[in-house]
């Protein structure tokens, strides 16, 4: 077979070595479009059989959760009788099996909240506060009850703290203060959040071991 050796200038040369580099590009363009498109087709069927499983996952939890605190609700209120204590009393409230190896707790989670007069409140204590800024150390105890007073993301002021400051107010003697810190423990609110389960049981080294109940809790 004859074969014709064409021979091409530098400047031929020059625009077919584009030509070329130019088709190359059209095709792993092409290539990472199919791609894209077959990543996105993956993302979509593993969606559409994974969110149906999750979302009946998270109704039978619902189901469970609302069948065991309905189960201990009369538990619950023989508690409260027995002990003479009111069940709102208490946040949280833990079983243990007679031999001592299960474990349970039952309990509602709470937000840091406060009425409008926890202002009045904390305007006294800065008031009385502020005033007692006279050197370095009296100043390090203004910054010190000054960060008590500092408000979360959600513009309430921890409990924990407030029970800091009511002892500062007890050790200081000063009726203001003591008056003021009264005013914002009184405001005090809580507003209930999610209901909680937490199971244990004891392993063979008697340790307690929790019961993952959450999908980043299991392993």
């Amino acid at each position: 077979m004859n074969t014709e050796h064409v021979e091409m200038t530098a400047e031929e040369r020059q625009e077919f070595e584009a030509f070329k580099a130019e088709k190359e590009k059209k095709r792993r363009e092409q290539e990472r479009k199919e791609q894209r498109k077959q990543y996105a087709e993956m993302v979509d069927d593993e969606i559409a059989t994974t969110i149906p499983q999750l979302r009946e996952v998270s109704e039978m939890l619902k189901s469970v959760k609302d069948a065991i605190f309905g189960n201990f609700d009369a538990i619950l209120k023989m508690k409260s009788e027995i002990i003479g204590t009111s069940l709102d009393s208490q946040n949280s409230h833990t079983f243990t099996s007679s031999d001592g190896q299960l474990r349970l707790i039952l309990g509602v989670n709470t937000i840091d909240s406060y009425r409008d007069t926890v202002e009045d409140g904390v305007a006294m204590v800065k008031s009385y506060i502020e005033g007692l800024a006279k050197d370095d150390a009296t100043k390090a105890l203004v910054n010190a009850v000054l960060r008590l007073l500092s408000r979360d993301g959600q513009g309430n002021i921890k409990a924990s703290r407030v029970l800091q400051l009511r002892k500062m107010a007890e050790d200081s003697g000063d009726d203001r203060f003591i008056e003021g810190v009264r005013i914002i423990e009184e405001s005090y609110q809580p507003a209930t959040s999610k209901k909680y389960i937490r199971a244990q049981y004891k392993n063979d080294k008697g340790a307690w071991c929790y019961i993952p109940l959450g999908m980043t809790d299991v392993d």
